[in-house]
């Protein structure tokens, strides 16, 4: 009865969906505001319709940014990956800007170092005044290591290149008080980190989950898709990193932190409620900025793209929530027949995200976790240990929900393995109904669990593209992905070696809202 009852709501959701949809209403909107072909009180046709106006509603959430799709390429491995940056950090003659949320201490994270250093020095010696590198990490994660840390790492650049390199440490406003005072390294980074991942160089980008660390550049697979001449979008991303390290302290050439010139509020010290709100404010300010000048300059424009690109923020402490908006309108919103593949490394969607996408939607969903053996825990001392034991648990929760309301033949759940690997793949690819190409996808640092949607500074971007040859590169990485990828069933969580401990399976809802 349930079951059925639930198979009723959606159809009448689905046809008030489509009613709308089908454009029996003035003001069609395209893709994006930026778009002049069309004026807001014209309607379209239906012979002229194109198929992507089941999702005109894309442009509520975020600024758009046309682009054309043959500059967008994919990135397969992580020494690809790893290449592009060395190679592109060492020849910037602009500017350098990275969010991550730390920089590793070995060698091959030297080298990236020594690449920055490389660009500094020629900028320096040939004048260029107008040169700049912005890096934007997680004060706790980046502190990891005392002695030796991504702090000790770039404070030489600081040292030398003083005026010309910035470093900033984001540190969440929740962790204060005795929970700074007592929570030991490492468990101090469940509380909210900075999780953005953005590398950019000149007026190209890459969009990545990766962290600049070894193992992300050798057998850590993760997503990394590299935009070509895109400056207007570069500059968001840009003016994105400069905003949030005005909150987050700045780190000097003698490893010690002070306030940003430009803020009053410290992020343990001062008001915990004044610093959020205030945050949250410079945030809003400047997507509005944004927002406001691009629709100025985009109606004077008459240039046709075949990509649009939607920046999606997730900065929950800071009453921002434009991701979370937009996978729960894209899910809600999917036809019958649409289908939709989601990656995540660390599988622990939120309540409404499971509801959604069991109870609401009526697309196919293949979803693609880590087993235990390749998340980044395994093998893990103490504590930490028993992580992958937490998220099998939750996969086997999710499953069995499936399964309680009858889903299976909708739902799918897929488990990556790869012989010595660790699997940090995170993002959406969304096909629609009688299409082998994905028409959207989402790629950046969101895992869509608790932590994204309500601790951490997350940042995504909803791709939307026409191009043929863009679609094909995205769908052939998904294959790819799921090619390692084995589906579970009834008997994947009843083996010997996913057993779970009492004690994991007793705290779940409590670890659920630090994982």
């Amino acid at each position: 009865m349930n079951n059925m009852l639930c198979k009723v709501r959606c159809s009448l959701r689905s046809g008030r969906r489509l009613l709308k949809y089908l454009g029996l209403q003035k003001g069609i909107r395209l893709l994006s505001y930026g778009t002049a072909a069309v004026k807001a009180e014209e309607t379209i046709h239906p012979k002229e319709r194109p198929c992507s106006d089941a999702l005109t509603w894309v442009s509520d959430y975020a600024p758009c940014f046309g682009i054309h799709g043959n500059s967008v390429e994919i990135l397969n491995t992580p020494d690809e990956f790893y290449q592009t940056l060395k190679t592109n950090f060492k020849n910037a003659k602009k500017r350098i800007v990275i969010a991550s949320l730390y920089l590793g201490t070995g060698q091959l994270e030297q080298d990236l170092v020594n690449g920055i250093e490389y660009a500094c020095e020629r900028a320096k010696s040939s004048g260029n005044k107008d040169f700049e590198v912005h890096i934007l990490l997680d004060y706790n994660r980046g502190s990891r290591g005392g002695d030796v840390s991504s702090r000790t790492m770039l404070t030489p650049l600081l040292e030398r290149f003083e005026g010309m390199v910035q470093v900033s440490l984001y540190h969440t406003p929740d962790l204060s008080g005795y929970l700074k005072q007592y929570l030991p390294p490492k468990l101090d980074e469940t509380v909210g980190v900075q999780h953005m991942k953005v590398y950019l160089f000149d007026d190209s980008l890459v969009m990545s989950g990766a962290n600049l660390s070894d193992n992300y550049f050798t057998n850590r697979q993760d997503r990394y898709v590299q935009f070509n001449d895109c400056p207007e979008m570069c500059n968001f991303f840009s003016g994105l990193v400069k905003t949030v390290s005005t909150f987050s302290l700045s780190l000097t050439a003698d490893n010690s932190t002070k306030l940003h010139p430009e803020w009053e509020i410290h992020p343990y010290e001062g008001d915990h409620k004044d610093f959020k709100e205030a945050a949250g404010k410079t945030v809003s300010k400047y997507i509005k900025s944004v927002t406001d000048d691009q629709a100025d300059r985009q109606t004077k424009k008459k240039i046709k793209f075949d990509t649009y690109v939607y920046p999606l923020l997730q900065m929950a402490l800071f009453g921002v929530h434009t991701e979370e908006m937009f996978v729960k309108q894209l899910f809600r919103s999917a036809s019958d027949g649409v289908k939709i593949s989601l990656a995540t490394g660390y599988f622990n969607l939120t309540k409404q995200y499971q509801n959604i996408i069991v109870l609401e939607s009526l697309a196919n969903f293949n979803l693609l976790i880590a087993s235990p053996q390749v998340n980044g825990f395994y093998g893990a001392r103490g504590v930490m240990g028993n992580i992958p034991d937490a998220y099998t648990y939750i996969a086997s929760s999710f499953y069995h929900l499936v399964k309680y309301y009858n889903m299976q033949h909708r739902i799918h759940l897929y488990e990556y393995y790869r012989h010595q690997w660790t699997y940090h793949v995170k993002g959406l690819w969304y096909y629609l109904p009688n299409q082998t190409l994905p028409f959207l996808s989402m790629m950046g640092s969101s895992n869509f669990g608790h932590r994204s949607v309500h601790r951490d500074i997350e940042c995504q971007i909803a791709l939307v593209t026409q191009n043929k040859q863009l679609q094909t590169q995205l769908h052939q990485e998904q294959v790819n992905f799921f090619a390692n990828g084995v589906e579970t069933n009834e008997e994947t969580f009843q083996e010997t070696d996913r057993y779970v401990p009492m004690w994991v399976r007793l705290a779940s809802p409590f670890l659920r809202r630090y994982l």
